[in-house]
């Protein structure tokens, strides 16, 4: 994530490790969930990211707060993360429905 680089340097190992983790956590476990055989497993990875993607919204609601990211670019930040868990919700809704 490129915008935690005007963090703080003393967030580092805080902030700046966890938000790339996070967000990182979303694509990967929808990755890893589309390897799986069954529709069950592919369910659970997508709420792993979709756990992920509250916990990244959490962080830049945080970092906002802070004052680590620009307005601008915490408002655009903030709308994609938030707009990719109404996706995530869809998608997993859809699966519960075809079950």
């Amino acid at each position: 994530m490129k915008r935690s680089k005007s963090f703080p340097k003393e967030e580092i190992f805080g902030i700046t490790s966890q938000i790339r983790r996070s967000s990182t956590s979303i694509l990967l476990n929808i990755a890893e969930g589309t390897a799986c055989k069954s529709k069950r497993e592919f369910f659970r990875f997508l709420n792993i990211a979709l756990c992920s993607q509250y916990e990244t919204v959490a962080i830049l609601k945080l970092c906002d707060r802070l004052g680590f990211l620009e307005k601008e670019n915490s408002g655009k930040l903030l709308t994609n993360a938030e707009e990719l868990g109404k996706l995530l919700h869809g998608l997993i809704n859809s699966l519960k429905t075809n079950n």
